[in-house]
């Protein structure tokens, strides 16, 4: 009687609880979208976009510079090689050269970038996390829009990066550009820019939103807020320079394609008779080989994983900061 009353009591602690069929034990993080408006998306990625690039902008003119391909025969270019010979040969305010262009630029593209983002994120994965393809598709999305934004003053940042005395500033750059080569050269490269930023962006988000979820599951007390501040920044850090640098490595052919179609014709740069990926393919294959298609990888991963880093953390800071002042009105 006794093991029998005892298993009468015991049995109710025993029995399962009923799950629905779809029941996946995980970290819930709330989104904080849901409060904000598609003009606070707008500042926090316009803010973001500008601070990435204005920090890492003497990697990005190495990596420049390295990609350029000259009339003359090519030799191997290291990081350090490169430094030097833009310190020695022009100084220490040529690796800033173009930066005023890339504010120009950086903010609005970035703006469009993140804004679209967050909505075509919202609307395909309908609700769930875990989407991954969802955030892939939507980083697609993204920088096809924000390319169409960015491109003509990219042009004109890496145009000022390697032509030294050329132009007399930004605006001149535009103003001669356009009256020489007419307005079709802004957007020259758009082509090779969505093809290379459509996978980058892709694997970029996809990695960015993957890694950041593991690491909250990992450690759950991470996911954020007034006494976690400072670990969700670094979860936002480290899951935007993984995603940045694996994106940046994979999507190199193309940005050295990308450099050569916007700095054509300066400073002894080969000028093409078309605007063919496949012909600027051939050229750098022809003059230096299938190595080539690579030069410049580790100084553009060296720029797009710290940038990354900077640019998720300071876009979700923002976010967040503008989350708060909705919840305190």
């Amino acid at each position: 009687m006794a093991t029998e009353a005892a298993a009468t009591t015991t049995t109710p602690d025993l029995l399962p609880i009923p799950q629905p069929p779809d029941f996946h034990p995980t970290v819930l993080i709330p989104s904080q979208n849901d409060k904000l408006r598609f003009w606070h998306l707008m500042v926090a990625g316009s803010i973001a976009g500008s601070v990435e690039h204005m920090a890492m902008f003497p990697v990005d003119t190495i990596k420049t510079h390295m990609q350029t391909i000259r009339s003359c025969p090519i030799k191997p270019v290291g990081i350090s090689q490169a430094f030097r010979s833009i310190v020695k040969t022009e100084g220490p305010s040529a690796l800033y050269r173009g930066i005023w262009a890339m504010g120009l630029g950086a903010g609005p593209a970035h703006a469009v970038y993140f804004s679209f983002y967050e909505v075509s994120k919202k609307y395909l994965s309908r609700g769930n996390p875990n989407n991954s393809l969802a955030h892939a598709v939507s980083g697609v999305f993204a920088t096809v829009a924000s390319d169409a934004v960015f491109t003509p003053m990219d042009m004109v940042k890496q145009r000022l990066q390697i032509g030294k005395g050329m132009y007399g500033g930004v605006w001149d750059c535009v103003r001669r550009v356009m009256r020489e080569e007419g307005f079709g050269a802004f957007y020259a490269s758009y082509r090779t820019t969505v093809l290379m930023n459509a996978p980058f962006t892709a694997v970029h988000f996809a990695t960015y939103e993957a890694v950041k979820r593991g690491l909250r599951e990992i450690s759950p007390e991470f996911v954020g807020g007034e006494e976690e501040e400072e670990e969700g920044l670094l979860v936002y850090a480290t899951a935007g320079a993984a995603g940045g640098g694996l994106a940046a490595v994979l999507t190199t052919p193309l940005d050295v394609v990308k450099t050569q179609l916007q700095c054509q014709g300066v400073c002894g740069c080969d000028r093409f008779k078309s605007g063919s990926i496949r012909d600027v393919f051939r050229t750098i294959i022809k003059k230096d080989g299938y190595r080539g298609l690579a030069r410049g990888w580790l100084p553009r991963m060296l720029f797009h994983a710290p940038a990354a880093a900077i640019c998720w953390s300071t876009y979700e800071t923002v976010k967040s900061f503008f989350h708060d002042v909705n919840s305190a009105a």
